[in-house]
């Protein structure tokens, strides 16, 4: 074989290997190009200009396949590495709608950056501390990480739907702070993304003044460090919590212990923490400092911190139950059927454990932001489907994200409308607690359907 002919083989290859980016110095688009000029004057054979058709060929398809936007469909997981990741400030919560507005970090000037509203997908996972949350225990301001996708269908989104490359225009204070892609399946704060990611932070510098002043830091990897890693330069105060094992410090008990300094500075020596970490106006002119709001000093104090919240988040979840959507429904005679659902990732194992072969279970549906459907004065167990859970399994294979990978077989007497495939349900054991939520954690009964919001996407701006 000639060698222009495996030169355009080659680049074929690294078609598909860096199709995401065209641009890349070692991208086919680039290596072809360079390649034409010599290979024509070498050869002008029929068969060289069907490689070289076929390379460019290769190279648009994959571009096209790359730059296609993805959105996620009902019934399917979609992979998280199709995300779109972004971080930023809390600024507001509809917490019984599941969605809210972050103040999106980019390169402008933080504080001049608007608000961009998202929402969760209904199997979108929340961690706070390490652990399952809701946006209800999430305090305003606190800086999170988000992946998140286009809306699955723009018609009953719960915010405003943008424009597709929204994120790569500048909107009041930088680039990408307004990005269409805001239905999010992770929603974490900064302890919970550096445990998942293996991170720490290592404290290298303090200067303090009145109980208040700036840490030196840098964010690295748990087991073997960083030394690149960039230096942070984050405020602390007098409100900044200091929990160490099972202690709760403030910013006085440091210095009376002489850890730290009443004024002044000390070098830390690289010590190893969590944080999480918020936003608050810096004076002197600084467009993007970060706040300290909790230092964690060992692990047991970080423990201690999931261990509360897991407890808020299982108590929460027995009363509300737990979100999955349906598979498929074998309908029999008089209103009998058997529904397939897969309950959704991001809960406590002890939760997951409560369904059990042979127990009683109810099953509700709920809209997409997880509101259960109620009638005048019943509430979730009266409009609830009854039946027998005749199997528990685990699906085999690695379980994407947002799945737990649970998959019940629910059988009833009196099957519902709402349960139908790829609907969205809410399900509980019998055992668990029978109470009323309260009137905006449901769908209101009469003249309202399904597709009831309350309040409308008009509360959010347009961008």
């Amino acid at each position: 074989m000639e060698w222009w002919s495996i030169g355009v083989l080659e680049c074929c290859g690294q078609a598909v290997h860096h199709s995401s980016n065209p641009l890349h110095p070692d991208s086919a688009a680039i290596l072809l190009l360079k390649m034409i000029p010599p290979i024509l004057q070498h050869s002008t054979t029929p068969s060289l200009r069907w490689l070289v058709a076929l390379g460019l060929g290769l190279l648009l398809l994959t571009n096209a396949a790359a730059d296609e936007p993805f959105r996620p469909v009902a019934g399917k997981f979609p992979p998280l590495e199709k995300a779109h990741a972004y971080r930023g400030e809390l600024v507001f919560v509809d917490h019984v709608n599941r969605r809210g507005s972050i103040r999106v970090q980019s390169t402008g000037i933080f504080r001049f950056t608007a608000p961009s509203p998202f929402t969760m997908l209904p199997y979108g996972i929340i961690m706070y501390h390490g652990k399952p949350a809701e946006l209800r225990d999430i305090p305003l301001g606190t800086i999170l990480y988000i992946r998140a996708f286009l809306p699955p269908d723009p018609k009953t989104s719960a915010v405003p739907v943008l424009p597709i490359n929204n994120r790569t225009k500048t909107n009041n204070g930088g680039p990408g702070t307004a990005p269409a892609e805001n239905h999010v399946i992770l929603l974490e704060d900064e302890s919970s993304h550096c445990m998942r990611e293996g991170l720490v932070w290592k404290l290298k510098e303090l200067e303090i003044k009145n109980h208040e002043g700036t840490i030196t830091t840098s964010r690295e990897s748990k087991q073997d460090g960083d030394s690149k890693a960039n230096e942070e330069t984050l405020t602390f105060d007098a409100a900044t919590r200091v929990w160490r094992g099972r202690e709760y410090l403030r910013i006085e008990h440091l210095i009376a212990e002489g850890a730290w300094p009443a004024e002044g500075k000390k070098t830390l020596s690289g010590q190893s923490v969590q944080l999480d970490i918020t936003w608050k106006p810096t004076p002197g002119g600084v467009f993007a400092r970060f706040h300290i709001s909790d230092i964690w000093l060992d692990d047991a104090a970080m423990q201690n911190a999931a261990h509360r919240q897991t407890e808020t988040h299982k108590a929460f979840m027995r009363s509300r139950w737990l979100p999955a959507w349906i598979d498929a429904v074998d309908y029999g005679k008089f209103g009998r059927a058997t529904v397939t659902a897969t309950l959704f990732g991001g809960m406590a194992p002890s939760l997951y454990a409560d369904f059990k072969k042979g127990g009683t279970a109810l099953m509700n549906p709920v809209e997409y932001t997880l509101k259960h459907t109620e009638g005048g004065t019943a509430g979730p167990t009266q409009m609830a489907a009854r039946g027998k859970l005749i199997d528990v399994t685990q699906l085999p294979g690695a379980v994407p994200f947002g799945s737990s990978g649970i998959q019940i077989h629910f059988e009833t007497d009196l099957i519902t409308e709402g349960l139908r495939p790829t609907r969205v349900v809410r399900v509980r054991p019998a055992e668990w607690p029978d109470v009323h939520v309260p009137r905006e954690e449901h769908l209101s009964d009469g003249a309202s359907s399904i597709d009831e919001r309350f309040p409308t996407p008009a509360i959010f701006p347009k961008y």
